[in-house]
């Protein structure tokens, strides 16, 4: 489980091995757009993606650790304005989910100099180090304190002293960072003599202990400070503080800090930051602007919902501002569908960019030179995804074209497609000169290409994806559409075994998530294999499927994303329940005696509650890593879909799978890692005492110190993958029949 977003491709939703660096596979543009930089065999290197010509910027003998002796591996950079400067990070250790502490070098270009930031402070202690905007200082945050360091001199000042555990300075406690995806908890100023910064307070929240007992030979306490469902969130204010003399001026934000949020913050001038607010049931929205000499904040704009608010962005960082700052742009579902809208600076005056009954995925890019937006939509199939561009003061055309019944999506052509259905992402250049675009689709492998803007020509046409995709010719997969009785159309697909009998049956196996964090319905390569399975389940003779229910988070409207309110475990699994139900009714092929579900995270919640409530549908689960009693789980993800449960408590424990553990007929695995801070093991252990208490004979792993993604430690994966495919096997045999 984790913060929302519009469009997630799942494979190994919530459970991949996390990257060392937190903005891998992002493009690192130099400032004005016309190329980019990456590490290549150690050293840092620009790219003109015009030519591909590569220059090395930062040779690989200049970072040499003066103590070890040893090269110093870059795990992420980011250079000074005028790029004689750049900060290295290396040596990093994992925070939660992200390697987001470790060690920050400064390499001088132009003095060829070497210098370890932060040298009196522990070891691997550093996060997030950025530049000023001068250049001339660094800050960063260690011990749950902001510090700033003088680039000429050394000298480091330590900016907030009060930092604990649980009294967080420029960073956040886990439930802010695993919902709301914040972890940068700090920024410069323009001017460069102030840092505006969050501080959590989370000294009221309740610790949740983890237990280590292989470590050593007495167990270890890990506790956490997670707010549960139900419970007041951790006081969260932002404060200004005066990089010369140290003093800070809290920001003064109507509302009682331990029933809000403050997910979001920038500078929006040199006195002043923009701010978002969210209530705690997030369902009103409000953007304020708070004044930095004097504290003072006054709303200017807000938006509300009977079910929630989602935030503009999954992106905490940046505002975007257009026309010198007098307008911004901004993502609202307030019209039922997701849209671009122009906000004026004062949020008086806005302008709908895009209208009608569909949904925009996600910006890409605001080129404001040439006065376009670049957005992702797939106004025609919420499956697929696809670029399209507006004009910021002329947006008519595109939404008269959009909107038209008589214009079919062969005549209009999204702008970047290249007429191949699929999904197409892009990442563009600041001045929208240029685009990385990456493609595929169930059929087509993952294929990559540069391209020119706003032409839409491939910078090289014998690398462009009309040369080198290619189909894959091995692939049996159909989408289809599922109207359940209820007149509900769900999107879902079938992987058909290889040499595939139409008059044969066949054991299904559904693979599920199902609430408002991830879709698992998406044209991708790859996405319909089965990442756990030990072998080829179409060697083998399974047919797999999946469904997209409603309250999943595809480009189907607010409506369909917000019918889950206060429903999950209730809309969601009637719908799953429902077109897998027509699915063997009108697919011959597959034999209704062999059937199994499987699931992790939510799709572990998701899979107890079909196999314990529709026995006649399923006859094996698999479910990993699940929640099995919703009030377990973290207040702000639990509480922006399922309410407070001082309200309605009802709602929680009618959607918990273990209120229905009583009624397992078949067989069930399932599987915990003692070490989840995400999904506690507390919901292991309620659900096993619930199955002894009625009886039930199931099969348990628990996983000594594993996390949510149970990876770690030496055979982890080989022996899941192997329990996984042999319950399987044993219990929903492969093969035709």
């Amino acid at each position: 489980m984790s913060f929302f977003k519009i469009r997630i491709l799942i494979v190994f939703i919530c459970i991949a091995q996390l990257s060392v660096a937190q903005n891998r596979g992002k493009i690192n543009w130099t400032e004005d757009g016309n190329a980019y930089t990456k590490v290549k065999d150690g050293n840092i290197i620009q790219v003109d993606p015009l030519t591909e010509q590569e220059t090395i910027v930062v040779e690989k003998s200049k970072l040499i650790d003066p103590e070890t002796n040893k090269v110093l591996l870059p795990q992420s950079y980011e250079f000074n304005s005028n790029y004689t400067r750049v900060l290295i990070f290396t040596k990093t250790v994992k925070v939660w989910r992200y390697n987001t502490m470790g060690d920050y070098w400064l390499y001088d270009i132009i003095a060829n100099k070497l210098t370890k930031m932060g040298r009196t402070l522990p070891p691997q202690s550093l996060m997030f180090a950025k530049f000023s905007p001068d250049g001339k200082d660094v800050a960063y945050v260690s011990g749950h304190n902001i510090y700033s360091e003088d680039i000429g001199s050394g000298e480091i000042t330590k900016l907030t002293k009060d930092g604990t555990r649980k009294l967080i300075n420029g960073t956040f406690d886990w439930a802010y960072e695993e919902e709301f995806g914040c972890r940068d908890g700090f920024r410069w100023s323009p001017d460069g003599t102030m840092i505006a910064f969050w501080q959590v307070d989370a000294t009221k929240i309740k610790d949740y202990y983890m237990l280590n007992t292989t470590d050593s030979n007495y167990s270890q306490v890990v506790p956490v400070e997670y707010p549960k469902v139900g419970e007041a969130p951790s006081a969260v204010r932002i404060g200004v503080v005066n990089v010369k003399n140290k003093r800070i001026k809290w920001m003064d934000i109507e509302g009682d800090p331990k029933q809000h949020y403050l997910p979001r913050m920038e500078w929006s001038g040199k006195n002043e930051l923009v701010v978002q607010q969210l209530n705690r049931k997030q369902q009103e929205s409000k953007l304020l602007y708070c004044n930095t000499s004097d504290g003072s904040a006054v709303t200017f704009w807000a938006e509300n919902s009977s079910a929630w608010v989602d935030l503009n962005t999954d992106d905490p960082r940046g505002w975007n501002w257009i026309n010198g700052g007098k307008e911004f742009i901004w993502i609202s579902e307030k019209d039922g569908w997701r849209h671009i809208y122009k906000i004026s600076r004062d949020g008086q005056t806005e302008v709908k960019l895009t209208t009608g009954p569909y949904d925009i995925d996600d910006i890409k890019c605001i080129d404001e030179g040439n006065n376009l937006i670049y957005f992702t939509a797939s106004p025609y199939n919420a499956t697929q995804l696809y670029l399209y561009k507006l004009n910021i003061e002329k947006p008519s055309l595109l939404n008269r074209l959009l909107n038209s019944k008589n214009i079919t999506k062969e005549e209009f052509d999204p702008v970047f497609a290249n007429n191949r259905d699929g999904m197409h992402n892009y990442q563009i250049s600041p001045n929208g000169k240029f685009a990385f675009h990456t493609y595929s689709s169930h059929n087509t492998p993952r294929v990559t290409e540069w391209l020119k803007l706003p032409e839409n020509k491939p910078v090289n046409e014998a690398k462009s994806i009309e040369a080198t995709a290619k189909i894959d010719s091995t692939i049996d997969v159909e989408f289809i559409k599922i109207q359940t009785d209820d007149q509900i159309t769900l999107n879902a697909w079938i992987n058909k075994p290889k040499n595939f009998d139409s008059t044969k049956k066949y054991p299904v196996v559904l693979y599920v998530y199902g609430e408002p964090a991830a879709s698992t319905v998406t044209d991708s390569y790859g996405s319909q294999n089965n990442f756990l399975y030990n072998g080829d389940m179409r060697s083998d003779g399974y047919i797999q499927v999946s469904i997209d229910n409603r309250g999943t988070p595809v480009l189907k409207s607010a409506a369909w994303r917000k019918s889950i309110y206060r429903k999950i475990g209730n809309v969601n699994i009637t719908d799953i329940a429902k077109g897998f139900a027509k699915m063997l009714e009108t697919k011959s092929y597959m034999d209704k005696e062999r059937t199994a579900v499987w699931g992790w995270s939510g799709g572990g919640s998701s899979t107890l509650h079909l196999v314990f409530r529709y026995p006649e549908l399923f006859q094996t689960g698999i479910a990993i890593a699940a929640v099995s009693n919703q009030l377990f789980y973290d207040n702000i993800y639990q509480e922006r879909y399922m309410g407070l449960p001082q309200e309605n408590k009802e709602d929680f424990i009618n959607g918990s799978p273990v209120t229905y553990a009583k009624d397992l007929k078949g067989n069930l695995l399932y599987i915990h890692g003692t070490g989840d801070d995400n999904v506690h093991f507390s919901n292991a252990e309620l659900l096993v005492n619930e199955l002894v208490k009625y009886g039930k004979q199931f099969q348990y792993m628990a996983y000594p110190n594993r996390t949510h993604s149970i990876s770690e430690g030496a055979g982890t994966f080989e022996h899941l993958s192997t329990l996984y495919t042999n319950y399987l096997k044993q219990h929903c045999p492969p093969g035709a029949k």
